[in-house]
């Protein structure tokens, strides 16, 4: 098989730098994401200050990276959450059907018609707000993709020749499905998996952003955003840096998963061609 090319090559390798900029940055700098110096407020990107400082002289260049931990902790994490849920959603309604796929995919269809950036402000509001918070609130409503993904899939594996032949030998339902089903279905959950990781990322910097996510001293993309959004005008990097890293982790995630959906959908194709040939 082919290694991923293109858009998919460039996204691997920019999640590759990211990952290294969250990890090492707070480890080799002399800076503290939540070190105070009011005499070193605000000054522009230098040598000594790659990203520039903030309004309370904090090295911005290593808030970044403390917000490239966050925003990745909670943006794989809430990913993670929404395929556990999904897969067993949508394995079930796929695989057994009738009443059952009915009830479960309506459930799905009523949460999937509230505003999801709206339900996840509203238990932030209702509980307090942290790292924990924020992945159960992004999690409630996105992993309905998920399952409407696996349960497409599992309908039309459900009727394979293996998968009767397990049922005929006495294999239960929860037996097929852990057995064959979702490990046949693995392309297509990881190419959603790698599509929500962007969603549940911006979702939270949009949430710090409004004061609703990640607190003070915390460091987060959207809260940084936050704070610099007055000074935009003086200050521009308060602002830039933030942002640029959020549009990053965004293509680079996106590209990934959008040259895997691009290749499943290219051995579908051929499957289907070879089968007619």
């Amino acid at each position: 098989m082919r290694d991923v090319l293109g858009f998919g090559k460039f996204g691997i390798i920019l999640l590759l730098l990211i990952a290294l900029f969250a990890v090492f940055v707070p480890i080799l700098s002399s800076y503290n994401y939540a070190e105070i110096s009011l005499t070193e407020k605000n000054l522009p990107p230098s040598w000594e200050h790659w990203f520039g400082t903030d309004d309370l002289g904090r090295d911005m260049f290593v808030r970044s990276s403390y917000g490239a931990r966050i925003s990745l902790t909670i943006g794989i994490c809430a990913a993670l959450v929404d395929m556990v849920i999904g897969v067993i959603w949508g394995g079930f309604a796929g695989y057994f059907g009738g009443r059952l796929d009915e009830v479960l995919m309506r459930i799905a269809d009523i949460l999937f018609s509230l505003p999801y950036v709206l339900v996840a402000t509203l238990l932030m509001v209702i509980m307090e707000p942290g790292m924990v918070t924020m992945i159960v609130a992004l999690s409630l409503i996105g992993w309905i993709t998920m399952a409407r993904v696996v349960r497409a899939h599992i309908l039309q594996l459900r009727e394979q020749d293996y998968v009767l032949a397990s049922q005929a030998f006495g294999g239960s339902g929860w037996w097929v499905i852990r057995k064959h089903l979702i490990p046949n279905s693995l392309t297509p959950i990881i190419c959603t998996l790698t599509l929500s990781v962007p969603t549940a990322i911006f979702t939270e910097a949009f949430l710090s952003f409004l004061g609703l996510g990640i607190q003070a001293p915390m460091a987060s993309w959207g809260t940084m955003a936050s704070e610099g959004l007055p000074a935009l005008a003086y200050y521009p990097w308060r602002v830039l840096f933030p942002i640029g890293c959020i549009t990053l982790t965004m293509l680079a995630f996106n590209s990934l998963g959008d040259e895997l959906t691009k290749r499943v959908q290219n051995g579908q194709k051929e499957t289907i061609g070879y089968s007619r040939a």
